[in-house]
């Protein structure tokens, strides 16, 4: 059983590679690059719903399902996870404005992701890690410390983000605006730095290869879109972008 978790995580991380590669190429066509090439669509907020919510549900299945003892490290570290999707999949979709669509087919290849996410890291703490590993004392290890500071470290970006988006526009003006504020003093996609950060954080605080596995995923899919979306704003407001001397997504770097 931990060979073959071992190559499904071998397999996930090649994958991540490819689409890391390919997105440089192609722009997933939701939010401001929705097309009607990426065929049938439905409201932004029920897509959000159904592309994020299998993550949810399926981390549950997994832990009530598990003969491994629930204790307060695993209780804690599951929570924290399921913090993150419960604000991505039932709160974070209410507050968007706007009637925005999502394609069907966006929302498939997100929903599988996450699927297979749930079971990278639902496996792994439940099915996989060593029995002795994540007992009551990991909770004061340096590596549980460290990365759950990391970890609510980027949620708080990347919700602070996500609010100074959805403040950009009054009711009824479809104007485009460059974010300021934040973390968006330094890049144009603060939130995706967020979530970048905040991934980082949870393969620090559960020092697992199905951690390191995901925060790759989250930077292989991230960062071309943030690459994406500094080109279109450097196109709308390239003088200001380059005064301000914005990054992509990392501060400083790119």
């Amino acid at each position: 059983m931990v060979e073959t978790f071992n190559t499904f995580l071998a397999i996930m991380g090649i994958t991540a590679l490819v689409v890391f590669i390919c997105l440089f190429f192609v722009t997933a066509g939701y939010g401001k690059f929705a097309t009607k090439k990426w065929g049938p669509s439905v409201n932004n907020k029920i897509g959000w719903v159904i592309m994020e919510a299998p993550v949810f549900v399926t981390m549950c299945l997994l832990c009530y399902y598990s003969n491994r003892e629930l204790n307060a490290t695993l209780a804690v570290i599951f929570v924290l996870f399921q913090l993150h999707y419960f604000q991505r999949s039932f709160i974070f979709p209410l507050l968007l404005k706007g009637n925005s669509r999502m394609p069907f087919s966006i929302i498939l290849m997100g929903a599988t992701f996450n699927i297979l996410n749930a079971f990278m890291q639902g496996g792994w703490l439940f099915y996989i890690s060593p029995a002795n590993m994540y007992t009551n004392s990991w909770l004061s290890s340096p590596q549980f410390i460290i990365g759950t500071v990391v970890f609510f470290a980027g949620m708080f970006i990347n919700i602070h983000s996500d609010s100074i988006i959805r403040g950009l526009r009054k009711p009824g003006d479809t104007k485009h605006y460059l974010p300021k504020g934040g973390m968006y003093n330094y890049v144009t996609s603060a939130n995706y730095f967020g979530e970048i950060v905040e991934w980082t954080g949870f393969a620090i605080l559960t020092w697992s290869l199905s951690g390191v596995i995901f925060a790759w995923w989250t930077f292989a899919n991230l960062v071309p879109r943030a690459a994406s979306i500094y080109k279109r704003y450097i196109e709308e407001f390239g003088g200001e972008v380059k005064n301000r001397k914005l990054k992509r997504v990392i501060p400083w770097i790119y």
